[in-house]
């Protein structure tokens, strides 16, 4: 599929982002809560100039043969260390590229991680930007091998000097070609239950069920009509029916 820029872009917020991003992962067979570890490393990439939401789109079917347990330590002394990532994706072992900093930087004071065999290793610059949130300064390079080096940073407990990229991101979001974005979000809406009124009726907080009774959440202030949910419009009723 052709990710060519056009002529039309959309900015995208990080809410927007997150949602599908969180949604596309869900579907990639990844242990439950995996997806929750990596859903703004692609936010990141596209802030970054990297390969963001065109390298989602063309990656996806690796995506979802990844194997992130494959990852190994192929070699430590001191505060360095190297990563095997096993070929699997930059995006996928960000995590613990992260983790295993703020490790090595807590016993010695400082870090260096190398990292071998990744897919697509110019994405782990995404991870000097992430590790902010972990209390870490963290620098990235290139020679050959992608290395991350880090060091503990003091919180001032203001999110524009302590995560900048997050904070520009937040008040501007990020221009995405129109196009593109419409074809990641026809991904990740196919990790949503098909509507009916089954579906709807177990949405969100709350179950409604055929009598109108609710079990959940029973907000005092909640108005919401839920009339529309106890009985079927008769198009649905027919979609569902097995009877003859």
């Amino acid at each position: 599929m052709n990710c060519a820029p056009t002529d039309l872009t959309l900015r995208i917020m990080p809410r927007e982002m997150r949602m599908m991003t969180e949604r596309v992962f869900s579907l990639s067979g990844q242990p439950k809560g995996f997806f929750l570890m990596v859903q703004d490393v692609v936010m990141y990439s596209q802030r970054l100039g990297l390969g963001g939401f065109a390298l989602l789109e063309k990656r996806w079917a690796e995506l979802k043969k990844a194997d992130p347990s494959r990852v190994s330590i192929a070699a430590e002394a001191g505060d360095t260390l190297t990563l095997d990532a096993a070929g699997q994706p930059a995006w996928f072992i960000i995590p613990t590229v992260i983790d295993l900093l703020g490790e090595l930087a807590a016993r010695h004071g400082r870090a260096t991680i190398t990292v071998t065999n990744a897919a697509d290793a110019a994405e782990l610059r995404v991870a000097a930007d992430l590790a902010a949130r972990s209390g870490l300064r963290v620098a990235f390079s290139d020679n050959g091998q992608p290395t991350l080096t880090a060091t503990a940073a003091a919180s001032t407990g203001k999110i524009d000097q302590d995560e900048p990229l997050l904070w520009d991101l937040l008040q501007n979001g990020v221009a995405i070609d129109a196009d593109l974005w419409w074809r990641i979000y026809a991904i990740a809406q196919t990790a949503l239950a098909p509507d009916s009124v089954v579906s709807r009726r177990h949405a969100g907080p709350v179950i409604v069920n055929d009598d109108g009774s609710i079990i959940g959440r029973k907000d005092s202030d909640d108005e919401t009509d839920l009339s529309f949910l106890i009985a079927p419009l008769n198009s649905e009723s027919k979609k569902e029916s097995v009877g003859p």
